[in-house]
């Protein structure tokens, strides 16, 4: 938690929302800084989880209901955006996505939206409990099982697909089982499979002989194989290993993950405890720790819409999810099983480029149909902010990063000035969004 040495002001509010969320708007900043640690944090953890509305409700079920019957990628894809846009609780989605990437699962091989909104649904309604109860409904859940082609693992001819990336990704990590493990865990795993997109477990189909699974001897079935992952220490290392990732800086303190992994360990799992523990801690607020991680392209289109109060501004959704593709990371359709690799390897040139020609379409106001001008002097005088450009330019690095480097405003400024563009607060805006600094939160 912040501390006199660790003083709470409004770049450690900055942080906190930059972390766990998409970033906030200038009244939100404000609220939580004058709250004060704990109660912005009580917030952000739990106060915010039950204030959806029926409004809300409503919309989204819609959204998704067309997107499922359209059968069209691109709508499913706008129908979470809408979710990560307008949710009044941001860490939800925020580990909805981690979770995505975590059981990294490709509609190019499941095809079926309906599928793949369920897995979604579990991610959010599951991701923040215990992990094995998570896991148990995500690997018999039928997206999962089409995607690892479970379906085609059976007695006498075990697929390995699943039983290699239960251990590898979802639970253990590479160097804690051997090929022998493997090929048990399929044997176990044999029967499950998929019937008119529901679980189903056949019998017929399973391998009753003993087999050995990291040590330990037994006629096990996949249940019994899900219970010895989940009691593994690297199982606890690697969810620490997933949530220091998300909430930490790169790389993240090997003392503060091991510290969760013990206690994810002792506490049979529990998300919720983990990042609770992570967000209140001292290292979590540390100087080292802001501004240390590089944003996700989801995590940059969603940011800049919510920082700016456009994200109920009837923007084209379908039009972010093009974005969050060209930036390099297209929803619903992960690269591989191992998922994105996040961190650095965001910050290809390609992929900078594309978060440039991002920025400079949002203050075109071209991600609204029709395009429509983005009021930015308004903003600022909404907020009782000068809307001249070196002010203005000023307020908004505060706005996005917590602080506002004298040099980056002057050569920001001085640019949007030279430019001769006659909306230069806008540029300025690209500018500031384009910069390496507003890459790491």
């Amino acid at each position: 938690m912040p501390s006199p040495e660790l003083p709470w002001n409004l770049e450690r509010v900055v942080h906190l929302h930059r972390r766990t969320g998409f970033s906030a708007s200038w009244p939100e900043l404000q609220r939580d800084l004058q709250a004060g640690p704990k109660a912005a944090i009580d917030r952000i953890l739990n106060d915010v989880r039950s204030t959806n509305t029926p409004e809300r409700t409503t919309v989204t079920e819609t959204l998704l209901n067309a997107a499922t019957r359209s059968d069209s990628p691109a709508r499913l894809k706008a129908w979470w955006l809408y979710q990560m846009l307008t949710s009044p609780d941001p860490l939800t989605e925020r580990l909805t996505l981690m979770w995505h990437n975590h059981f990294a699962t490709s509609n190019r091989k499941v095809n079926d939206l309906t599928l793949m909104s369920e897995q979604n649904e579990l991610f959010r309604q599951r991701g923040r409990g215990r992990f094995g109860d998570l896991l148990c409904a995500v690997v018999k859940h039928p997206a999962l099982l089409v995607w690892l082609d479970a379906d085609s693992n059976n007695k006498g001819r075990p697929n390995e697909n699943l039983a290699r990336e239960l251990m590898e990704l979802f639970t253990l990590g590479v160097g804690n089982y051997t090929e022998d493990d493997v090929k048990d865990v399929a044997r176990a795993l044999t029967g499950w499979g998929v019937t008119r997109d529901h679980f189903v477990n056949r019998s017929s189909r399973h391998d009753e002989g003993v087999k050995r699974v990291l040590n330990v001897s037994g006629s096990f079935g996949g249940d019994d194989v899900l219970q010895i992952l989940l009691q593994q220490p690297a199982t606890a290392q690697r969810l620490a290993w997933r949530i220091g990732q998300i909430f930490l800086g790169e790389p993240a303190p090997a003392a503060a993950i091991q510290q969760l992994a013990d206690g994810l360990r002792f506490r049979q799992l529990d998300i919720d405890w983990a990042v609770d523990k992570v967000v209140r801690s001292e290292t979590f607020f540390s100087a080292s720790q802001l501004h240390s991680r590089v944003l996700g392209p989801v995590e940059f289109v969603v940011g800049a819409m919510r920082s700016l109060e456009l994200d109920k501004s009837g923007v084209n959704t379908l039009m972010l999810a093009d974005w969050t593709t060209r930036i390099g990371q297209d929803l619903f359709y992960p690269p591989n099983v191992g998922g994105w690799k996040e961190g650095r390897s965001w910050l290809a040139s390609s992929m900078i480029v594309a978060r440039s020609n991002f920025a400079a379409a949002l203050i075109a106001g071209a991600l609204w149909n029709p395009a429509r001008e983005i009021r930015l002097t308004e903003l600022c005088r909404q907020h009782g902010q000068s809307a001249d450009l070196e002010n203005g330019t000023a307020w908004l690095a505060q706005l996005f990063w917590g602080h506002a480097e004298p040099s980056i405003i002057v050569e920001v400024a001085r640019t949007a000035h030279e430019a001769k563009s006659t909306t230069p607060l806008s540029l300025a805006t690209a500018l500031l969004l384009s910069h390496a600094v507003h890459y790491q939160a």
